[in-house]
């Protein structure tokens, strides 16, 4: 079956066929060419285009893995989304990218991009984990706006879309460790969210049978998807409040509600689907119980641990949340959703716990959840499978384990992941839901504490 590519755009069904051409000047450059960016950012821009935002187009730059570069090259940048729901599924094809270059390969390119006059916008998606002094996103990012600096290039924002708090800050702080930075060069914040699992075979026959043509960069995604962004381009963006995105002043609180309550639930319910056998997301919500024990997660620790956006509640919002997770098209597995662990859980649930305890409450499923983290990188499921321990510390998560003494304390003495401050009656609340966890099984636990 042929490729698909812009000679076989006519061929494909009309409301299918991207609506802006990638060939147009590009603008803005992408690190980390993952699944997340083709169903988001690459969604918003090419919308926005369309919708009269500007003249833009995305150089795509892929850190590591050079598959991807090969599929999007020999594809002419074009790739689909398909969104999935309980009512079918919905193919379009994403016409915003304009040049894909692989990063190991071809770095001088890389920086000569990034120093080029015509960028005014990079944008990141490459996880928690590459957030480190000396990271090869960051060295590569140090050395493309080192380069900039000393061309003249004109005004550049340079703009985080992981799922860190406050991420534009803790990106520019990692950059100027290594370079003097002018006040022409920013860092937006922002809050992304979109429900995007690893594309399967399933997703590339989707794509082949709605197209008639194969795709090696498809990806599937959920309806949803928003973007929160400070407006803080001085070399200007597009438009993409056209394309529904919300401009703020003050992403602080849009952060910490999809911090805390989507991605905080997200972890929750993987470590203990994953515990419980179940495959995915949607799966796990019909196990006995969870249902109601998240909600109480939700409206008695999360909803009090932070303030909100105006006007926005957060137990409507965990509603919503819950309602998304369920969606049976979306197969979200939970060791995805699980993995670098270590990274996600001080952001998406410590800080909750250490706020609950601030207002002199107790953490009670905040403590199950750092529990279930637990019992998973100890490696096996109740049914007794292995699981995996994917996550940038698993050396010294293995060595803590592997040393006496009970697996709460050893893991709780992990100051890279948990601040001294939890100890005493978090610690007992931890160990005990442990102790259930180990003793019982999922099922039992969350089937007793709803």
């Amino acid at each position: 079956m042929a490729r698909l590519s812009r000679a076989a755009l006519a061929a494909l069904p009309a409301d299918a066929r991207p609506t802006i051409d990638g060939d147009a000047g590009v603008g803005i450059v992408h690190l980390g060419v993952g699944a997340f960016h083709r169903a988001h950012q690459a969604v918003y821009t090419e919308d926005a285009i369309a919708a009269g935002g500007g003249d833009w187009a995305i150089a795509e730059v892929a850190p590591n893995s050079a598959a991807v570069v090969d599929a999007l090259r020999a594809q002419d940048g074009l790739f689909s989304v398909t969104s999935l729901s309980g009512a079918g599924a919905r193919t379009r094809v994403i016409g915003a990218v304009g040049r894909v270059l692989h990063a190991p390969s071809e770095r001088s390119a890389v920086t000569d991009l990034l120093a080029d006059p015509a960028i005014r916008v990079v944008t990141l998606t490459v996880t928690e984990k590459a957030y480190q002094p000396g990271s090869a996103m960051v060295k590569l990012l140090v050395d493309g706006i080192r380069a900039r600096i000393s061309a003249g290039a004109p005004p550049l924002a340079v703009v985080s879309c992981d799922n860190l708090p406050s991420n534009g800050s803790q990106l520019r702080a990692l950059v100027a460790e290594a370079v003097p930075l002018p006040t022409s060069v920013t860092f937006p914040r922002t809050m992304v969210d979109r429900i995007v699992p690893a594309s399967t075979a399933e997703t590339y026959a989707l794509v082949r049978s709605a197209l008639g043509v194969d795709d090696l960069a498809a990806v599937e995604a959920e309806p949803y998807l928003q973007w929160v962004i400070e407006d803080d381009f001085p070399g200007g963006r597009p438009a993409w409040d056209l394309a529904g995105a919300v401009v703020t002043d003050d992403v602080a609180p849009w952060e910490q509600l999809k911090l805390r309550t989507l991605n905080g639930v997200h972890s929750t319910v993987a470590y203990l689907g994953a515990l419980a056998g179940y495959e995915t997301i949607a799966e796990a919500l019909l196990m006995p119980g969870l249902t109601d024990l998240l909600r109480r997660f939700i409206a008695d620790e999360i909803a009090v641990s932070f303030t909100p956006p105006p006007g926005v509640s957060v137990v409507a919002y965990g509603e919503e949340v819950l309602e998304r997770f369920a969606n049976p098209a979306i197969r979200h597995r939970t060791i995805q959703v699980a993995m670098d662990g270590s990274q996600k859980l001080p952001y998406r649930v410590l800080r909750t716990v250490l706020d609950v305890r601030a207002r002199g409450l107790s953490p009670r499923f905040g403590a199950l959840v750092v529990a279930a983290w637990m019992r998973f990188a100890e490696g096996t499921a109740d049914n007794g499978e292995a699981l995996p321990l994917n996550d940038p510390l698993a050396p010294q998560i293995r060595a803590a384990l592997a040393a006496p003494g009970p697996v709460v304390d050893k893991l709780l003495a992990l100051s890279e992941i948990f601040p001294p401050e939890l100890t005493g009656d978090f610690r007992d609340l931890v160990a005990e839901w442990h102790r259930d966890l180990s003793t019982h099984g999922v099922r039992a636990t969350v089937a007793g504490a709803s």
